[in-house]
């Protein structure tokens, strides 16, 4: 009984500074794309579908002939509102991807992690993403042009500091 609780007590008291050493050790995560290329091959179609959705109620876009193979995440076999609350959490979690250290932009610079106005700007697209979540699981396309106007507000506050500045210096 001794030796079973002297155990547990070792073990536990083992197990915390183990851990904490182990987190600390572990290498970052890869960071393979610029954030260009993020952009264009995630928050770009995944944005995409939600303002698809504010012109055609996703619920009658039909399935395409193989909806195993369409590119056209409306009419895929995940289509319709899945299509749109899948991209609308798709553009939640990729705020989180523009938080990962060593990111760059394509003119070599760091992503501006350390700038007040660019966690804001993440945390806008998080919002964004889960407000045309709300909207794509209610199925109402007025919720989803309201949704996609939060997106348009947070994607170009964004754009305007970072993208379409004139200085050199800018994250493009």
């Amino acid at each position: 009984m001794r030796r079973a609780l002297l155990t547990i007590l070792v073990g536990a008291a083992l197990s915390t500074p183990l851990m904490d050493r182990a987190q600390a050790q572990s290498p970052a995560l890869p960071v393979p794309a610029n954030l260009a290329q993020l952009m264009k091959g995630t928050l770009y179609p995944a944005s995409n579908v939600v303002f698809a959705a504010q012109d055609e109620n996703p619920a009658d876009v039909p399935r395409a002939k193989d909806p195993n193979m369409s590119t056209d995440l409306l009419t895929s076999s995940y289509g319709k509102w899945e299509a749109v609350e899948n991209s609308a959490l798709a553009i939640a979690e990729v705020a989180n991807l523009l938080t990962l250290p060593g990111r760059k932009c394509t003119n070599d610079l760091d992503v501006p992690l350390g700038n007040a106005d660019w966690a804001r700007f993440v945390q806008e697209l998080r919002e964004a993403g889960m407000t045309a979540y709300a909207a794509a699981q209610a199925k109402n396309q007025d919720k989803i042009t309201d949704a996609a106007g939060v997106l348009t507000t947070a994607c170009a506050n964004c754009h305007n500091r970072y993208r379409e500045r004139a200085k050199l210096a800018r994250c493009r």
